[in-house]
């Protein structure tokens, strides 16, 4: 559809525009986990260019582009509001504050990218400039301030089943952030007219056929591990109320040896590894060595990967997974280093100070860490939401043979947030060419295989346990070896390609070819 058929958008101005923007962030909202509507994307991506078009000022544009942003995060981070509602006694008066207040910060990033974008010329160098800006806004917030790298449009492709299995396979070269600006170009042919049309038509088949034919190459020989997930499916409320600590703790150890009976039929020559998801014990493993007994007693020797709380000696908590092996004190401990903002501590450079936890909130960790447990493959942990981190999941120079993601959904209740919290696990899965094992206090949990397909899941507010064997892994891909270098790169070039001509009319007696020519 070419851009002249958009008269009335790009003629918008003022308030006018600005609500137009916000009306198409909110539709983009809708391609994101779980509805997946990416059609959409092909009225979002264009409006917003038609805007950016009719845009007077560098100003305008960077607002159009806010406000298209905030929309886009409002809904697609409707969800947190779920949190606070647990605590919304001590924390009523955030419940309208919080999510508008997250969105408010995120929309600068898409706001610079637009603004970026209008300083190429219109067509195909725009559409370059706001997808390679686009793509290095978002992996600016991976690392401003705390980062939050949550909802990328990349992710829109972890579709669940097979559709999504191949329309992933890309990221093992390039990334989420590669699939971003993949989606950015393709999304932005209806305004560069039928031939582009066709082009990203072409461009979408050849995607598909690299997903099929990546995705149908021969499984990896699996280790002979049989993972045994624990879901407790505990309430939030009750997570951390001491009255129903011994009940919790009791309902993990029936499932271990529930599930570890099942894993001794159905996998009797495979090496069982328990997992407990996010501080599924409410005592202090390393800390407490009656319930490190408990725990060793119930699984029989096997090594258990248990989500837990610990104390270093100045009595500082750590939020960590521990691997138990018996009553004595654990010798492999990872503690989550990429910390929530406001629910696991406080920012310094906040000067309001709200925190879900108490004591102060939660040390950080020193950063990714492979575990060598004997009798099992490495492993690389992952607490909660460092699954969103593409990059940013393993240990540089001591690769793991798996990941294991701990969380705890609970807070969120039965919305958007575990189903997109588990799209970026699926994810990393991909762009690391290894198997992923993920416990969720409450759902979901499941098993991936190193390209991204589901093994096995046990579904939201279950109790019950996983027992599947362990996929092998892959060699590592081409972004498991330069990671972010290549999205940043590509980013990079996009950008710089839409904007050159602007730049080479702005050199001081620079003239083309053709004006030389016509000149003659």
């Amino acid at each position: 559809m070419p851009i002249r058929s958009f008269p009335p958008l790009g003629a918008l101005t003022g308030v006018r525009a600005d609500l137009a923007a916000a009306v198409l962030g909110a539709v983009s909202a809708l391609a994101l986990p779980p509805l997946h509507l990416l059609p959409l994307l092909l009225v979002a991506v264009p409006g917003l260019l038609v805007l950016l078009d009719g845009a007077a000022t560098i100003g305008d544009a960077a607002r159009r582009g806010f406000w298209f942003g905030f929309a886009l995060h409002l809904l697609g981070l409707y969800w947190v509001t779920e949190a606070i509602l647990i605590e919304a006694a001590r924390y009523w008066w955030l419940v309208p504050l919080a999510v508008p207040a997250l969105a408010a910060v995120l929309a600068p990033f898409i706001a610079a990218a637009t603004a970026l974008a209008w300083l190429a010329p219109r067509g195909w160098r725009r559409v370059l400039a706001l997808a390679g800006a686009w793509v290095l806004a978002d992996l600016a917030r991976q690392f401003v301030g705390t980062g939050f790298p949550w909802n990328p449009w990349g992710a829109d492709w972890a579709i669940p089943g097979a559709l999504g299995t191949v329309m992933l396979q890309p990221a093992a070269w390039i990334g989420v952030p590669g699939l971003t600006l993949l989606t950015l170009l393709l999304a932005a042919t209806p305004v560069l007219g039928r031939r582009a049309m066709a082009l990203g038509a072409l461009g979408l088949a050849a995607w598909a056929g690299f997903g099929l034919w990546r995705s149908s190459a021969a499984q990896p020989r699996p280790p002979g591990v049989v993972a045994v997930i624990a879901q407790g499916d505990i309430p939030e409320t009750e997570k951390h109320d001491m009255r129903h600590a011994v009940a919790s703790f009791d309902r993990y150890l029936t499932l271990t040896r529930e599930g570890l009976a099942r894993a001794g039929v159905g996998f009797p020559n495979d090496k069982p590894v328990v997992v407990w998801p996010e501080s599924a014990s409410p005592f202090a493993l390393p800390n407490d060595v009656g319930a490190r007994a408990a725990l060793a007693e119930a699984a029989g020797g096997v090594p258990v990967l248990a989500g837990t709380v610990r104390f270093d000696a100045m009595e500082h908590p750590y939020n960590s997974l521990a691997a138990i092996t018996g009553p004595g004190m654990p010798e492999w401990i990872y503690d989550k280093w990429h910390l929530v903002p406001f629910g696991e501590f406080s920012p310094g450079w906040v000067p309001l100070a709200v925190q879900l936890v108490p004591g102060g909130g939660f040390v950080a960790g020193p950063g990714p860490l492979t575990l060598h447990i004997p009798g099992l493959p490495p492993v690389g942990p992952l607490i909660c939401y460092e699954a969103i981190f593409p990059g940013q999941v393993d240990a540089r120079g001591d690769r793991p043979d798996w990941l294991v993601n701990v969380t705890n959904d609970a807070w969120f209740g039965n919305s958007a947030g575990p189903r997109q919290h588990l799209a970026a696990a699926r994810l990393r899965a991909v762009e690391e060419g290894l198997p992923l094992v993920r416990a969720a206090n409450t759902g979901i949990s499941a098993v991936f295989d190193p390209y991204g397909r589901e093994v096995a899941r046990l579904g939201l507010d279950r109790t019950g346990t996983v027992v599947a064997a362990l996929p092998g892994h892959l060699p590592p891909t081409p972004f498991a070896r330069l990671g972010l270098w290549i999205p940043t790169g590509l980013g990079a070039v996009s950008l710089a390609v839409g904007l050159a001509s602007r730049v080479r009319r702005r050199v001081p007696g620079a003239e083309t070819v053709s004006a030389k020519r016509r000149k003659c």
